[in-house]
């Protein structure tokens, strides 16, 4: 199994499951993080509210970089994974 291969959601039904939870998260980090960006940008046009712009704009960007960091976290699960699955398949062969 290689890191970051489109066949890696379908090696098992297990496979699949763990591909849709951090498909899920991935999602919701991308909305979360696009919404704090518009909304920082909104207040941005007022000097009264741009500690709080600043502030979205901070977290907005942390949660981008989670994006690649939950990708990553999800190959890194299919290679344990597939691991156990290779040491169960020995166990039984």
């Amino acid at each position: 199994m290689s890191l970051f291969h489109p066949d890696n959601s379908r090696l098992s039904p297990e496979h699949a499951k763990v591909w849709a939870a951090y498909e899920i998260a991935h999602t919701l980090v991308d909305f979360s993080a696009a919404g704090l960006f518009v909304v920082g940008s909104i207040l941005f046009f007022y000097k009264s509210t741009t500690y709080a712009a600043t502030w979205m704009f901070l977290v907005g960007s942390i949660f981008f970089g989670m994006k690649p960091t939950i990708r990553l976290l999800r190959e890194l699960k299919f290679l344990r994974m597939g691991r156990y699955a290779a040491l169960a398949e020995e166990v039984d062969g």
